[in-house]
């Protein structure tokens, strides 16, 4: 068993996250294999790997959208293997995907209100009630705040860019209070001055919630994260520190032809 302990100084701290041998067949391909994983409160723990490499696999195994095959997931002192998504996130997992997945014709704020209230346990009523109720409207303007997307509020989602399109997600993921946010590829998309947008609302963020990101933008990855876990067909091959990993010579070799000048 391998875990990448955070190496931090004066007493451990317990993990919020621990994965311990996770394991996902599909058929008779293995998209990953005994993978042991901890994240600690307030880290950033980016998981990084060539396309094919189990990355959004893993994070589906978490958020619970995917069954795994073998292993085990404790999140917050509480085995969550066998719950549903629903009951991840309730417990306080919050995901957001590669591509969006926002209610395009609603207006920023009324994405942000229904995710509060769905997180709350309602029926999808919420789609009628949401915009009428001023508690989760106040909540929903803190948070779009808090993302940059104040100015925003009553847009129709079809009518952001791309960039803001992620901060929307994040803001939907933020207003259900995570202690742990996935991320799936945030940066994806964008270009230079929106990536470095989302960079900075993430260093913001990192103060409060603990995240796992997954992310090909090696500048963004080196930028946030506190530990890095390298992924190659399905296996950790590395895990420490950005400078442990920059100088790690199976992972240079592992990006050979596809991002080993990334990795500089």
């Amino acid at each position: 068993m391998r875990f990448c302990w955070a190496r931090k100084a004066g007493p451990v701290t317990e993990p919020l996250l621990t994965v311990t041998g996770l394991t996902k067949h599909f058929g008779g391909i293995a998209a990953n294999s005994a993978i042991d994983l901890d994240i600690v409160h307030g880290e950033v723990h980016a998981v990084i790997g060539p396309n094919g490499a189990g990355k959004t696999t893993l994070v589906g195994q978490l958020s619970g959208e995917l069954r795994s095959t073998s292993g085990k997931i404790v999140f917050d002192g509480v085995d969550i293997t066998a719950l549903p998504p629903a009951r991840r996130a309730l417990s306080g997992l919050a995901r957001t995907f590669q591509i969006t997945s926002i209610f395009k014709n609603f207006s920023a704020i009324e994405n942000v209100a229904m995710a509060a209230q769905a997180h709350c346990g309602h029926s999808y009523r919420f789609w009628a009630q949401a915009d009428r109720d001023e508690r989760l409207n106040l909540l929903a303007r803190e948070v779009l705040a808090a993302v940059g997307l104040d100015s925003r509020e009553p847009k129709a989602a079809m009518h952001l860019s791309h960039g803001e399109h992620r901060q929307l997600e994040i803001a939907m993921a933020l207003v259900t209070n995570p202690k742990l946010m996935l991320l799936d590829e945030p940066t994806a998309g964008m270009g230079p001055e929106e990536s470095q947008h989302i960079v900075r609302l993430l260093q913001a963020l990192k103060q409060r919630h603990a995240m796992l990101l997954i992310e090909h933008d090696m500048q963004v990855v080196f930028a946030i994260a506190d530990r890095i876990t390298v992924l190659v067909g399905g296996r950790v091959i590395a895990c420490g520190t950005p400078g442990e990993i920059q100088a790690n010579k199976a992972v240079r070799e592992a990006y050979l032809g596809e991002g080993a000048v990334a990795l500089t």
